[in-house]
């Protein structure tokens, strides 16, 4: 099924990152950490949707996206960029299968970030607490860092900031792998979720395997 959204408001994260704010449609699920396809209400780009996770929460009477742009891509992203208040676009019904099944590792990187947003927010939000939680984030650099200050002031988030193309104190400078994660992953009984990049995931899953995290204990997308 098909929904066309207004935007209501578009609000800066980071320097390429936006919360876009859009009406919802009565009657519409999903939950925390899914997913759908959205593409631009126009001429040209109706056929072009992409994933995009929302991170509102089901509960609220709005839609919410956290989306990363890429200018050097001349295509959807860098047009949800340019969207103002009152631009429509289309979406189709939630799916995905990275959900809450308890604390453990998330482990992101890039704008894989997304679906652990309303996750964490949630387990915040109701009680439950991110003790127990440790979210692992791969960047490019250190202003790619997606909401850094709101991880780092929730009571009893672990975070480990990864970033690949520059050196910063207090930052690891290195790739997520087994020797990385034996060092990182206290338990390796506990869940362990991996979003961001194909190639990043494959390997990420890999090194998690290696290190004994059992088959069952890891949520991706393609779970």
């Amino acid at each position: 099924m098909s929904y066309r959204l207004t935007l209501k408001e578009t609000t800066p994260v980071t320097h390429d990152v936006n919360r876009l704010v859009f009406d919802k449609p009565k009657g519409f699920t999903f939950t925390p950490g899914q997913a759908t396809e959205l593409s631009l209400d126009r001429d040209g780009w109706r056929e072009e949707g992409r994933p995009f996770t929302f991170t509102s929460f089901p509960e609220d009477d709005f839609l919410e996206f956290t989306i990363k742009s890429y200018p050097e891509h001349d295509g959807v992203t860098e047009q949800i960029g340019m969207l103002k208040p009152g631009d429509t676009v289309l979406i189709g019904d939630a799916w995905g299968a990275i959900e809450d099944k308890g604390p453990g590792t998330f482990i992101a990187g890039g704008a894989g970030i997304t679906p652990f947003i309303p996750i964490l927010r949630k387990r915040i939000k109701t009680g439950q607490g991110v003790a127990g939680c440790h979210l692992i984030f791969s960047n490019a650099t250190e202003k790619d860092i997606i909401l850094r200050d709101e991880w780092e002031e929730a009571a009893g988030l672990y975070t480990t900031w990864v970033v690949t193309e520059e050196e910063v104190p207090g930052l690891h400078n290195r790739q997520i792998d087994a020797d990385f994660l034996r060092e990182k992953v206290a338990d390796t009984n506990k869940m362990a979720y991996v979003c961001g990049p194909d190639k990043m995931v494959e390997d990420v899953v890999k090194a998690l395997k290696e290190i004994g995290v059992p088959d069952d204990k890891i949520v991706t997308e393609e779970a």
